[in-house]
């Protein structure tokens, strides 16, 4: 078991060199060809989670390299997302750190009924989203490049045009897999539509909204503030602007973390893991 993070190439391969089999969380440690090929003894990767972008998945096909993957559950990111959207919207962080620093009230907080909310996909983390801002009073509008009048209507959502969307929004909040179509999706012009009152938040992956224009737009107040749990680095690095940003929630890529849902991970990997060897057995 191994809690640090690696960045540097050689380092992972000199400390994966000895294992047969690697269990991965998630897409925390990429491993691309130039790695894999250098990793002789390497015949399983247990990957957490139905897919991982960080695995060459076809790179490990030509090695030989199995790749296994879990059972995933959407709830904790749900969950999570609209603790940050609340958070944000009520300066919960900043309170609490003022009352630990011996003081008191600081600021005021906004309602969510009657706003509008503005949810960027309407996959299956998207909808539920969606659902729960009705359930809160909101208006919900929608947008993605391939969403229809007829699946933002099944969510409860009125599907608008991306400019609409980040006109109108009161909260825009991010539900996209990251692809070489949504990388940057969200950038200066759009954060410039956007209300001084408005707020953004992704829980989605870092590099969907350019992170030069969102640090630019909450220095210079164009927003109101965003709450973020995913970055282009993670780790996040120590001198990154975000950790200074008085109007910006940042939390360590935890949206998925929760005991419940690595009990799915761990488990349906350790069933990969056996399954993987009775068949290695048999065959052998």
């Amino acid at each position: 078991m191994f809690n640090d993070h690696l960045t540097d190439p050689s380092a992972v391969i000199e400390r994966l060199r000895p294992f047969d089999v690697v269990c991965a969380m998630r897409e925390r440690t990429p491993l691309p060809r130039e790695i894999l090929q250098q990793l002789p003894n390497l015949k399983l990767i247990a990957s957490t989670g139905p897919r991982n972008a960080s695995i060459d998945s076809q790179a490990a096909t030509d090695l030989g390299i199995a790749v296994t993957a879990t059972g995933y559950d959407s709830t904790p990111t749900i969950e999570f997302t609209w603790s940050l959207i609340m958070a944000n919207m009520r300066g919960i962080d900043r309170e609490a750190a003022s009352l630990k620093a011996g003081g008191w009230q600081i600021g005021l907080g906004s309602n969510l009924r009657g706003k509008t909310l503005a949810v960027v996909g309407l996959g299956n983390i998207g909808k539920e989203i969606a659902r729960i801002g009705l359930a809160f009073g909101m208006k919900v509008i929608a947008w993605s490049q391939n969403l229809t009048e007829e699946k933002a209507s099944a969510a409860g959502a009125t599907l608008v045009d991306k400019p609409t969307l980040f006109r109108e929004a009161d909260i825009v909040t991010v539900h996209l897999v990251l692809s070489h179509r949504t990388k940057g999706l969200i950038g200066a012009p759009e954060l410039a539509l956007m209300k001084p009152t408005a707020r953004l938040i992704n829980t989605s992956r870092g590099p969907i909204v350019d992170e030069a224009a969102l640090i630019e737009a909450l220095q210079a107040h164009r927003i109101a503030g965003a709450a973020v749990d995913v970055f282009g680095v993670e780790p996040l690095p120590s001198d990154h602007p975000f950790r200074k940003l008085q109007n910006l929630l940042a939390t360590p890529h935890i949206g998925y973390v929760t005991e419940d849902l690595y009990r799915t991970f761990y488990g349906d990997a350790a069933d990969n893991i056996a399954k993987w060897l009775e068949a290695s057995a048999s065959a052998a």
